[in-house]
Formats: C-alpha cells, structure tokens, sequence
C-alpha cells in the first residue's frame, strides 16, 4: 500500500522536501497555509519566496562553505539551486535571484508534479500517524508553534529577524553613485558592474551614525527580548556596538574606485545589489533595520544618490523562532517524542535560504528510504549537508544553540596538508575536495545518480 508524506510549509525546506520525495516516486501533499493565511513578510501565495535578501550568498564551490552547498544540491537535483540558477542575477561571486520569477517557477514545477498535491491549509495541531514534515520556517503559525511547545515541553528559542529596504533605480542619483563588483570581481562586465555604491565621506558618515542612533526604532512586547542572529544584525545595532562598526562591516570601502572622483577614496561606500531581472529594484546591502518607517526614509535619504530614492519596501523586523534541535531531534531529523515527525528548515536552527532548502532535501531522503524500508548510509560529517545536519541533531551544545549558517568551522578539521599548503585557500580547497567525493560517495551509496 502507497503511503503520503505530507509536508507543511512552503517555503525553501518545504518546496525541496517535496521535490526530492516526488521524484523518488512518493505521492507527496504540500500544506502551505498562504495565500489564505497571511505572514507578516510575505507578498503572495508562491512556494519559495523570498522574502528578505535575494542572494544566495557566494556560488565558490572551492573557497566557500556555502558554494560547496550549492554543489551538494545541484549534485542531489536539487529544485531550489535549479531555480536560482535559471533565474540568477549579476552578483560578481554572488548568486543572486531574480526573486518572483524564482518563485513562480518552483511554485509551477511543484503544481504540476503528478505526485504533487498543493493544498491551502493550516495545520495547527502535531499529527499523531503518517509520516511528516514541518518545515514551517522562521514564520510558523501561533496554533501550530503553541502545539510544538506542548508537545516538547520546552520553550522554542527566539530571536529577532530584521528585512533590507529595496529602491527603486530610476530614483537614484547616478552623478553620485557608481556601479562596480568590490575588486572588480567577476568573469563578464555585467558581473563586474554587479552592484552600485554610495559614497561617504568622514562628516557624512559621522552624520549618517548620529540618526541612525537617535532614529525611532520598533518596540517590542513587553518582557521580549531582541536576541538577534549575527548574519543579519539590523545597522542600528551594529552601530550601537561602536561607531566604526559599519564601516568595517556593510559599509567597508575597500576594493571600490569612486569614476566621480577617484583621487578621492571613500571614507565608507553603501552598496545595492539588483533585486530583479529588469534592473528596476536594488536592495542596500546589510542594511537590514528596525528603524520605524517614518525615520528609516528620512535615515536612508541621508546616503549620497538617495536623497530623493524611492522605496519598493522598507525595512521591517520580525520575531523568528527555532527549534532546540540539540536535545529535541535524532540523527534522522525526527522529533525524538513523536519520531513520525522530521523538521526541516529554519525552525531547525540552520540559517539561510540554501540551509533551509539544503535540510529540506535531506530531510525528504531521511523519509523517502523509512517509507521505502531502505537503510541509507550516516551523511558524511565531511560534506556540508553533513556537517549541519550533525550541527543541529547533537554537535552545537544546546544551552548556546543559535542560528547558524555554514561554515568550515562546522566541518572535521582536514590532516595531512603539505608543509607549504596550510594557507587558507589550500585548507578550504582540501575541505571542498574531500567534501565532493564523500558527497558523490554518499549519494551513489543510497542510489542517487550524480548529473556530470
């Protein structure tokens, strides 16, 4: 007798669990509760969309943690990586997406999978028997994130996720701001030209720090307190924590050459990245926020060539929660309780649109080979998939679990390097080398053929 994964949540994890179940022949339904249920940062009633930066960070497959993901998931077919690289952007080393056409097409793919059933539902409660997925994300619904509770008995963490403004171009002024890949760097002019920059100098900059201190910021509720993720720290924040802070951060000016004036070497350089295909929307880069909406326009129009930008959306700050996964998932991704459940994505505590769909896709493997009766091999800790899936099933130590993206840190330190070949490069291309070949190993071993 056939049996149903059901998977609730549309978002990364969600779109690539179901994918990778029904390609492996299992008759999948998808329980994403928008359009009827709204989110606070979500748009449309689309699977996959993206509803904060559009960059799915750096596409080096050799000197990068979250390239080497990328390789994974294309390797393992993955829909999400298929998707994004169909709809990719100008980002220098970047994969960028172009984010609604993106989303269009995962959402098309998977309504038209004859495996595939998309229904507009709630589930508010944890079900009892099947087999399931809850890959509801950062977002998760109050009924459903209070079922959770209940069912754990302990508090899911919580921490505070902030959203970048987007402008519109033809609302910035090009006789200040210029367009240039930090370094130049990149294989096609286009890419070269990938981002554009503001400049500042010290009294604009100095000026630019004071109101963003004073500016409004948004309130929380009372007895709430803001733990923020460090890979997307609203500006404030950063800027509380010293006033060259920014500077150093999203705002550093190395590695950019001012056309206007370049003798003249920025003091600090705020960089918008294109955040769709026709070129009419560029987010600020880093520039995540809590400043209310009023005093974030007047903040934001203080950048030379936006004093008179127009906003497709400004930033916002919502409440994210994630699962203690330490204590409360196996080494399958089920929830130890109720092992019919596995959890994927960021309710998990990865961190990232590429982490999120990366869990998804191993999730979906963990469940297809349990309904099929096949035993598949550990995932190798050396991989990338197997070093955060390792990560949030029992190797953080779960009183200081947080949100985290991937990261060599998170892998087996690599032996045996070369006297002469312990630099950085060599130590990362060693990571990515022997990540690929166990990858490749991996899934050869549980029957998955490797695209060449």
């Amino acid at each position: 007798m056939a049996q149903t994964l059901n998977i609730v949540g549309g978002g990364m994890a969600g779109a690539e669990a179901a994918w990778q179940a029904a390609e492996a022949g299992i008759d999948v339904v998808l329980h994403e509760m928008r359009p009827k249920v709204a989110t606070f940062a979500h748009r449309t009633g689309d699977l996959a969309e993206m509803v904060c930066s559009n960059s799915f960070r750096s596409d080096d497959d050799e000197q990068n943690a979250v390239g080497l993901l990328h390789w994974e998931m294309r390797a393992a077919k993955g829909l999400i990586m298929e998707m994004a690289t169909r709809h990719r952007l100008p980002a220098g080393g970047a994969l960028a997406v172009d984010r609604d056409p993106f989303a269009a097409s995962v959402t098309e793919r998977l309504r038209n999978h004859p495996k595939i059933r998309v229904e507009s539902t709630e589930i508010t409660s944890l079900p009892t028997d099947g087999h399931w997925i809850v890959a509801t994300g950062p977002l998760t619904s109050g009924a459903l994130a209070e079922a959770i509770r209940a069912e754990t008995g302990q508090d899911a963490l919580a921490f505070f996720d902030a959203i970048a403004p987007i402008v519109h171009f033809d609302s910035i002024d090009l006789s200040k701001a210029w367009m240039q890949s930090r370094y130049d760097k990149g294989e096609t002019e286009e890419e070269r030209t990938a981002y554009l920059n503001c400049p500042m100098d010290k009294a604009t900059y100095d000026a630019f720090i004071d109101a963003l201190l004073a500016a409004d910021k948004a309130e929380f509720h009372d007895g709430e307190t803001a733990q923020y993720f460090d890979g997307c720290l609203p500006i404030e924040v950063m800027a509380e924590r010293g006033r060259e802070t920014l500077r150093h951060g999203p705002m550093k000016p190395v590695g950019l050459t001012n056309p206007h004036q370049p003798e003249v070497k920025p003091h600090a350089v705020v960089q918008l990245r294109r955040d769709n295909k026709l070129g009419t929307l560029y987010n600020i880069v880093g520039f995540q926020t809590k400043m209310k909406y009023g005093a974030q326009a007047d903040v934001l129009r203080m950048i030379p060539g936006l004093e008179n930008a127009r906003f497709a959306r400004l930033g916002g700050i919502h409440r994210n929660t994630f699962l203690k996964s330490p204590v409360l998932l196996d080494g399958q991704m089920r929830l130890r309780s109720r092992p019919n459940i596995r959890f994927a994505g960021q309710i998990t505590g990865v961190e990232g649109y590429v982490e999120s769909a990366a869990m998804g896709l191993l999730a979906a493997r963990l469940a297809v080979a349990e309904i099929t009766g096949q035993t598949l091999p550990p995932v190798p800790e050396t991989t990338a998939m197997g070093a955060l899936v390792t990560h949030i099933t029992g190797g953080a130590d779960a009183k200081t679990f947080q949100p985290m993206n991937v990261n060599f840190g998170l892998f087996p330190p690599v032996t045996g390097l070369k006297a002469g070949r312990r630099g950085r490069k060599d130590r990362y291309k060693a990571y990515t080398d022997r990540a690929k070949a166990d990858w490749t190993a991996w899934l050869s071993a549980a029957g998955s053929t490797v695209p060449a």
